[in-house]
């Protein structure tokens, strides 16, 4: 499919849902998150759709202007069947005003970037490359990106200048996902990207793992965080009675939605 015809296809499935978001046209179509908000910018240029904080609407709606539109926004994630919508969502809610939260890079993380849209007057630092494009709209919010070498894969920040920028910082949360976790072995992950969590970690007073529940059991061959680093884990519903029962004899904080 060429970009003519997808930017056709989402005016399509703007007009017969109303709405559409960011992730959701990025997981359909196979491609960047970066690529859909640029084809949502052009189609909003030409008057097909009004664009808000995580996706796009039918012209006029205002979504993201209204507070009560906003409102029916957030009842997108939390009714969803995706579960890491839900989590994203729990994940916003421990945010307070004042904070200063550190995202790692990663699909959940990213969509915690996505519910930050109401936010204000707190300091979100990431690596991540599409979480701050997603937040960089908010004027309320005061962003840090940590600079560094990017790694194509996960667009992403990573390697000795972006763990250095990360030096003499005070954060209240960090978020952070993975490919696995396990009681043993705490969250692990496939990829080589990884030693910057541990830095984040370092300089955050609390670490959530924001993970759903296919994570469970499931180990990567690089270990991201020792359970004893996380502070808390946010999953859903579908997690095990073994793996859930394994995590409460720990003495990390668990939060099921």
């Amino acid at each position: 499919m060429n970009s003519f015809e997808r930017r056709n296809k989402i005016v399509d499935l703007v007009n017969a849902n109303g709405s559409v978001l960011v992730l959701d046209l990025s997981n359909s179509f196979g491609i960047s998150e970066v690529t859909i908000r640029a084809d949502l910018r052009l189609l909003e240029e030409k008057g097909l759709v009004t664009r808000f904080h995580g996706g796009a609407a039918k012209p006029g709606s205002n979504l993201g202007e209204n507070e009560n539109q906003e409102v029916l926004l957030e009842d997108r994630y939390s009714l969803a069947s995706d579960p890491k919508k839900r989590i994203a969502l729990a994940a916003v809610t421990m945010i307070e005003e004042g904070m200063t939260v550190i995202l790692d890079s990663g699909s959940t993380t990213m969509l915690i970037a996505e519910a930050l849209a109401k936010k204000a007057n707190i300091t979100v630092i990431t690596n991540s490359l599409p979480a701050a494009f997603a937040l960089s709209d908010n004027k309320d919010i005061t962003l840090v990106v940590c600079g560094g070498t990017v790694r194509h894969k996960t667009h992403s920040m990573h390697g000795t200048i972006a763990e250095r920028s990360l030096a003499g910082i005070s954060a209240d949360l960090m978020f952070v996902g993975a490919d696995g976790i396990d009681t043993t072995n705490g969250i692990t992950t496939f990829n080589e990207g990884y030693s910057i969590s541990s830095v984040m970690a370092a300089a955050a007073h609390k670490v959530i793992a924001v993970l759903d529940a296919s994570k469970f059991n499931r180990r990567g061959f690089n270990q991201v965080l020792p359970m004893a680093e996380i502070d808390c884990v946010i999953t859903d519903e579908g997690i095990g009675e073994k793996e859930l029962k394994s995590l409460k004899q720990t003495s990390v904080e668990l939060i099921v939605v």
